[in-house]
């Protein structure tokens, strides 16, 4: 616009100075010779600017006609420079959406087209062609070159780095890495990637001045970098917790100040404090945690934090945690598993009742079934709520990449990515949504207190056992009463393995019957095969025979029956894995098994552990000559 302003300014500027020479009287004359050359003013003007612009027109022809050649050299340089970018832009785009061909076709042209020695492009598109195409080494080869250069230097380390990455090489990565992150404390990936090497080789303190660097220079967020230092204290705290208890306290109370809801740094600061005899400041750091976010780790070092604590002691502890933070799920657990040690079996049962009317999940079923066994030792409601248990939704636990561990770690041991566990239910199951149709405050009917009065005369299937089979003479194997403990993590362990198919059977029977849980597990009981009864037995014991099934048998009946051969049971009762059915129908644990019963995983071949990257070949100690992939400088 301003351009255009100056060029009418000037038109009009020449358009005055032309009316003004026009109206202004006069005359030029002009001597040449002998001859007297006598003009208006006007005419002289016009006359003058001719002869500039004749003079300035031949200059320009001239100059033209001298400087074409390199004009025309140029010219052609110019076109051949643009056809080279073109190609090699092309040839990136393709090399970007994995195109290889495309991307080696237009790298030739450039090539061809463009110095490769001043343009560093051109290096940069034929490693991603050779990566695109599988050949690695030669890729390696060409980054390592790269390393020569100043200008291509981090890009070099970049794809070293990444191929160190692709074949699991943790020594090359650290290196690489560490190189990058000196060279470029801006780079970003190569900070990430230092901190996550240090951190899985256990340098913590290293970790630690590497993350103040790059918080100083602001290239983390200050929230991240304070939980990142928050997660690389408590681990140093951790490895310090036995060797060094006034380091492990230090740097877990920096890490709890960092992250006051963090439980795994509560937890090591409290224990340090409690081992230097700091019991006040290792109870208000529980507290402190215990408030920002309940966790069942901060309820367990709370309530035992005097090791010589009364059970009763431990409940009051307890009871001090729900004070703090009442209605919560884990306040009533931790109430609930500290009243059952005292004996308080109320007290249990109301709190247990509170957390499956809020959140019926697993932990809860199993420690109502604790409840019923220590208070009542009946195994029917036992067995009742292990079911339960089964089918009923996780607990959170330490969950990173799909691993769920039983203890926090700083790092992902799939990945080494920092602060990767997080508290949470694991995915690899989601719980199904079960009507809980039995009430914790209604105890089971205790092992010695005999038949109920109003029992009605129906018939009790009897406990199945395994086809006849001639045995060895021996020693008869010890045989658990009703009340006798019951190993429950052992049982529901075992039945957690047949879950996806037993959780669904047991669904689709309930939704088709209707009939309540006691009636589906008295007809899979009735499924399963009688034992068979020698006809020699006693007469006591076919009375114990017949106080056992609780109903009168006649001796001719009873003997008849123990000679008919038992039917074989159904396939889907065959096929299920003794410990479940064992869980489901209280048959003893040592019962024998059958004769063609497969093999358990115990005596399956173990198999070979499986590399981290199948792509690494095995280097043994006795190779020392064999030549190394990367080369570190």
């Amino acid at each position: 616009m301003i351009k255009v302003l100056i060029f009418v300014a000037l038109v009009f500027a020449l358009g005055f100075g032309f009316a003004w020479l026009a109206d202004m009287p006069g005359d030029v004359t002009v001597t040449v010779g002998d001859q007297l050359i006598n003009v208006s003013l006007m005419v002289a003007a016009v006359g003058v600017v001719s002869i500039v612009a004749a003079i300035m027109l031949t200059w320009w022809m001239i100059r033209v006609v001298f400087t074409s050649p390199e004009r025309l050299n140029r010219f052609f340089r110019a076109r051949k420079r643009d056809r080279g970018y073109q190609s090699l832009s092309t040839g990136i785009i393709a090399a970007g959406s994995g195109d290889p061909a495309t991307s080696r076709r237009m790298l030739k042209q450039a090539g061809g087209l463009l110095n490769e020695t001043t343009e560093p492009l051109i290096q940069l598109l034929d490693a991603q062609t050779t990566l695109l195409e599988g050949k690695h080494a030669d890729a390696r080869q060409k980054f390592e070159a790269m390393l020569e250069d100043p200008e291509l230097r981090l890009l070099g380390l970049r794809g070293l780095y990444m191929e160190a990455q692709r074949l699991g090489d943790r020594e090359a990565q650290k290196h690489y890495a560490e190189k990058a992150a000196e060279l470029g404390p801006q780079l970003i990936w190569a900070g990430k990637a230092a901190i996550d090497l240090k951190t899985a080789s256990g340098d913590w303190d290293g970790a630690i001045r590497l993350l103040d660097k790059q918080k100083a220079a602001k290239h983390v967020a200050r929230e991240d970098a304070d939980r990142k230092r928050a997660v690389l204290l408590t681990a140093l705290a951790m490895d310090n917790a036995e060797s060094d208890p006034a380091k492990s306290k230090q740097a877990a109370l920096e890490a709890h100040r960092l992250a006051p809801g963090f439980a795994p740094a509560a937890v090591t600061a409290a224990e340090a404090a409690f081992r230097l005899n700091e019991m006040r400041r290792g109870v208000k750091v529980l507290e402190t945690c215990w408030r920002k976010a309940p966790h069942p780790d901060v309820a367990l070092a709370y309530v035992n934090a005097r090791p010589g604590d009364s059970a009763l002691d431990r409940l009051k502890r307890a009871r001090r945690l729900e004070a703090i933070k009442p209605n919560t799920t884990e306040s009533s657990l931790i109430i609930a598993q500290m009243a059952l040690e005292a004996g308080e079996f109320e007290q249990a049962r109301k709190s247990v009742a509170a957390v499956l009317r809020n959140e019926p999940r697993e932990s809860a079923f199993m420690l109502m079934a604790d409840i019923e066994d220590a208070e009542t030792g009946d195994q029917g409601k036992v067995r009742e709520w292990l079911s339960r248990a089964v089918r009923a939704a996780r607990d959170p636990a330490w969950t990173a990449d799909g691993i769920v561990a039983e203890k926090w770690a700083p790092f992902s041991p799939v990945t080494g990515r920092i602060d990767a566990f997080e508290w949470k239910v694991p995915v690899e199951r989601t719980g199904a949504l079960i009507e809980n149709d039995l009430d914790p405050m209604v105890p089971g009917t205790p092992a010695d207190a005999g038949p109920s009065a109003d029992t009605d005369d129906t018939i009790v299937p009897a406990l199945p056992v395994v086809d006849a089979q001639p045995e060895p003479a021996g020693d008869a194997a010890p045989v658990k009463t009703i009340g006798e403990p019951v190993d429950l993590a052992a049982r529901v362990e075992a039945a957690r393995e047949e879950r996806a198919k037993a959780a669904e059977a047991a669904a689709d029977t309930d939704e088709d019957s209707g009939a309540t849980p006691q009636d589906n597990a008295a007809a899979k009981d009735a499924k399963k095969p009688a034992p068979v009864v020698e006809a020699a037995g006693s007469a006591t014991a076919g009375a114990a025979g017949k106080a056992a099934n609780g109903r009168a048998v006649e001796p001719e009946a009873e003997t008849a029956k123990a000679e008919t051969p038992v039917e074989p049971p159904a396939k889907g009762v065959a096929d299920r894995p003794s410990s479940a059915a064992g869980a489901a129908a209280g048959t003893p644990d040592d019962a024998p098994a059958k004769a063609d019963q497969p093999e358990t995983d115990e005596d399956a071949p173990v198999k070979p552990p499986v590399p981290d990257d199948p792509g690494i070949e095995d280097e043994g100690e006795g190779e020392a000559d064999k030549p190394r992939r990367f080369r570190l400088f």
